[in-house]
């Protein structure tokens, strides 16, 4: 029969079996089975026993192999978890087999230990996570990460293999120091922050644009968003207090400027202390240090465009005043240099005067006290030129009874007996003699003029063009209006003999020719009621040859002809031309002029 291992075991196994064998040989018995029959199933049911027994054996060998590397598992996890964690005062797996006899007990007593470190270290991770996360944190506000991508905690790697005290104690004294770093940055950064607000104040600038433009992280609504304490934060703090402090010491100078002119008008303008009260917030930055100035707007430029318009509001008034003055002053310039025939500095004229005040380019005292000078310079200049100036005022005369008498000559009606026909008679005769004295007179005010261009080493000048030329041009077309008048006279001689002619061959007389009596409004007139006619002008006649021109001729425009001497030598100012018809007559007349007689009728 069978035998089993344990003895209680195979004891009752004995028994059970005893029993249960002679309960089946007497069934066997009972039903007739040979020895033979009963000792091959007795064979059978023993080996189907064993098979039992085997496969049993097998189950229990493999329950014991799980369980072996169960616990060698543990084994290795609670030593690597002692090695992770450095707990060494932990008795080790082999001092408590000594104690453990079974693979259960030794699994039972090493599977709590297993647990226990595991909590451990999972609370040892999640101290070293919070440390690395406040050390990233704070080393990112220290480098200067940008706060809109921070990357997130759980991206960091935890090195699971030492977790030990000794190296948490390493990473809560780095997070100590880099908290002690930021504290002291903070407080460097909160600093500059609260000196640019004081700067910003004084200046009148929007603070929070100021330091967003150095991180936005300085001034934000965002509490849970961390400042930047980068030194690129600190470099940007301080470059911009050193902006801001370079800014307020310019704006101190200007302001300064400001109420210094401010001041100097004042006094100018004898201001009353209601207007200098209303600038006394202004007037005080004399009084203080820059460092003192911290009222809030004091430096703004509102502050500063207020006082700039006060000074330009008093310096438009101060430059209306002294303008009146300028022009005044120059308008008797104008009027000296105008009796004289003198050109005016053009320095001074009323028109660049006025631009240079208006400009402040030029102090209106030092541009008066240029005229002045002018006005004294002039006024020399007219005495030095009197002599010749009255000279030139004979000609002028001259040439206006010449104008006149050529007017006269050439009015059909001078000898009729009209009232005041005596008066004119009387004045030609005068004219012509005064006429004949124009060529001395022209000739003695050239050698004055050359003479006094000599001692003064200067051309004399009459309304901008040279005396000496305007002479030398007057003498030209007088001697080519002779030559004029001397052709008239020959053209007449053989027209007057052609008439005759004419008379002879068909024995009558042509109807005489219709001569036209020449006046330009406001000229010669016979003033037939005996009064004396109106002061003559001169009055230009051309039959396509230049006329005798005159400074007269120019005395009623401005700078016409003195402006125009190139021009002389052709068509000159003032004339008129005759149609060709009346040439004759007009010559006639011109003879009779200049011979002092009557032309023929």
């Amino acid at each position: 029969m069978l035998a089993l291992g344990s003895p209680t075991i195979g004891v009752r196994t004995s028994a059970s079996c005893n029993v249960l064998l002679k309960e089946l040989q007497q069934i066997w018995n009972d039903i007739g089975e040979s020895i033979a029959d009963q000792d091959r199933m007795l064979l059978e049911l023993e080996r189907e026993c064993l098979d039992v027994y085997r496969r049993k054996v097998d189950e229990a060998a493999n329950a014991k192999a799980r369980l072996h590397q169960s616990v060698a598992a543990k084994e290795a996890e609670l030593a690597t978890l002692m090695a992770s964690l450095g707990e060494l005062n932990i008795n080790s797996p082999i001092q408590r087999e000594k104690r453990a006899n079974s693979l259960k007990e030794k699994l039972a007593s090493v599977a709590p230990l297993v647990e226990d470190l595991r909590v451990k270290k999972e609370e040892r991770m999640k101290q070293f996570s919070d440390i690395k996360a406040q050390i990233e944190k704070i080393s990112g506000e220290i480098s200067g990460y940008n706060h809109l991508n921070n990357a997130p905690v759980s991206s960091l790697t935890l090195d699971e293999h030492d977790l030990s005290v000794r190296k948490l104690t390493e990473y809560q004294a780095h997070l100590r120091t880099l908290q002690k770093e930021k504290s002291d940055r903070l407080n460097k950064v909160l600093g500059h922050v609260n000196e640019v607000h004081s700067l910003c104040g004084v200046l009148g600038l929007d603070f929070g644009h100021t330091v967003s433009e150095v991180d936005p992280s300085l001034h934000r609504a965002n509490t849970e968003q961390s400042t930047n304490i980068s030194n690129s934060t600190l470099e940007g703090l301080e470059q911009t207090i050193l902006k801001l402090k370079t800014e307020r010491k310019a704006r101190i100078n200007k302001l300064k400027d400001i109420v210094a002119s401010l001041f100097e008008l004042w006094n100018l303008m004898d201001s009353s202390k209601e207007e200098r009260s209303n600038f006394s917030r202004v007037t005080r930055i004399f009084g203080i240090s820059e460092a003192e100035i911290t009222e809030p707007g004091l430096l703004s430029t509102e502050i500063i465009e207020q006082v700039s318009a006060e000074v330009e509001r008093l310096a438009e008034l101060k430059a209306s005043r002294m303008k009146e003055l300028v022009m005044k002053r120059r308008a008797e310039l104008e009027e000296v240099c105008r009796m004289a025939h003198i050109e005016p500095d053009i320095s001074t004229a009323a028109e660049k005067s006025n631009a240079l005040i208006d400009s402040g380019l030029v102090d209106p005292s030092e541009l008066l006290a240029n005229i002045e000078a002018h006005i004294v310079k002039a006024k020399e200049e007219a005495m030095s030129r009197k002599e010749i100036m009255d000279r030139i005022d004979r000609w002028l005369f001259a040439c206006e009874e010449e104008n006149w008498l050529e007017d006269y000559n050439q009015d059909d009606n001078r000898y009729s007996a009209g009232r005041g026909a005596h008066i004119n008679l009387k004045r030609a005769e005068r004219a012509r003699v005064t006429v004949t004295k124009i060529p001395a007179i022209v000739d003695n005010l050239i050698h004055k003029t050359l003479a006094w261009e000599d001692e003064r080493k200067k051309l004399f000048l009459y309304d901008g063009a040279r005396l000496v030329s305007i002479l030398e041009d007057y003498k030209v077309s007088r001697r080519q209006k002779e030559e004029d008048k001397k052709k008239s006279r020959n053209q007449k001689k053989l027209q007057d003999l052609l008439l005759t002619e004419k008379e002879a061959m068909y024995g009558s007389k042509p109807s005489p020719r219709k001569s036209t009596s020449f006046r330009k409004p406001n000229g010669y007139r016979s003033n037939g009621n005996g009064s004396v006619p109106p002061t003559p002008r001169r009055n230009s006649v051309g039959s396509g040859t230049p006329e005798l021109l005159t400074p007269r001729s120019y005395s009623g425009r401005q700078n016409g002809y003195f402006k125009e001497m190139r021009r002389m030598s052709t068509t000159p100012l003032n004339f008129v031309s005759i149609p060709k018809e009346d040439t004759m007559s007009y010559s006639t007349s011109v003879c009779g002029s200049v011979l002092g007689s009557p032309p023929h009728d």
